[in-house]
């Protein structure tokens, strides 16, 4: 969960606040129909943090929307619709991703949303930063 308002009050009206759930769902692979499970999903999800951790949350909604695998696959033409790289689960997250330096091919170096640390912009930042480092060790510079 992130709440942009607490460093940007603009991303509400006054008097209100802004937040943003991260839901890791499977790529279009996994044949899910999201023209039919978005909505509901949603509701779940705001049930469940309005049951946990806010309580009433849900009748304070005034406004939400969503992305599905569908958005990233037609907005950003990530394969599959995927926005977690190969897959949203524990051996695919954190030190669990394909490390920057590729195993078992010499001299092959890995940057991105599927390499550690992970995806998302600062992620993939990074992962670069990390590439940066690395290769001039590796070459002598």
């Amino acid at each position: 969960m992130h709440r942009p308002t607490a460093t940007d009050p603009s991303f509400a009206p006054p008097g209100c606040d802004s937040w943003y759930v991260l839901a890791p769902v499977p790529n279009l692979q996994s044949g899910t129909d999201w023209n039919q499970v978005a909505e509901r999903y949603g509701d779940s999800i705001l049930k469940a943090l309005g049951e946990t951790m806010m309580p009433g949350l849900e009748r304070h909604v005034t406004e939400r929307f969503h992305m599905t695998p569908l958005d990233f696959q037609d907005r950003y033409l990530s394969v599959h619709g995927a926005g977690f790289s190969i897959a949203p689960i524990l051996r695919q997250s954190a030190w669990f991703r394909f490390h920057n330096r590729a195993e078992g091919v010499d001299n092959l170096y890995l940057v991105g949303a599927g390499t550690h640390p992970g995806a998302g912009l600062p992620g993939v930042l990074s992962s670069a930063k990390v590439l940066d480092h690395l290769v001039p060790q590796i070459a002598g510079t």
